[in-house]
């Protein structure tokens, strides 16, 4: 039997991903829908609010509302400590994790 080398796999698997959502990312938002360019934080460090592409400013429940429904450009929605978080896309680029925006 033919043994398969499993890290070999995974790593192209992990460069053919990543460079396709590079280009992705180059191609930028065609869906027209709004997207964070800018976050606003607590003390602690905390995103608490959004800055939108239109220039509208959310809070977290109404931009965790709104990216549930779709209606936001590169952001997810996952389940964790008991709450829902919103997260930018996966895409290899560090800059634009939300945790990366400018400030607002």
């Amino acid at each position: 039997m033919e043994q398969t080398n499993f890290e070999k796999v995974f790593e192209e698997y992990k460069q053919q991903s990543g460079q396709e959502t590079q280009m992705e990312a180059r191609q930028g938002n065609s869906s027209g829908k709004e997207e964070f360019v800018a976050v606003r934080k607590n003390a602690d460090g905390d995103i608490i609010a959004f800055k939108t592409s239109s220039g509208r400013e959310l809070d977290y429940i109404t931009a965790l509302d709104e990216a549930k429904s779709g209606m936001l450009a590169h952001v997810d929605v996952f389940h964790k400590y008991g709450r829902d978080i919103i997260r930018s896309e996966p895409d290899g680029i560090k800059e634009n994790n939300l945790n990366q925006l400018p400030e607002f």
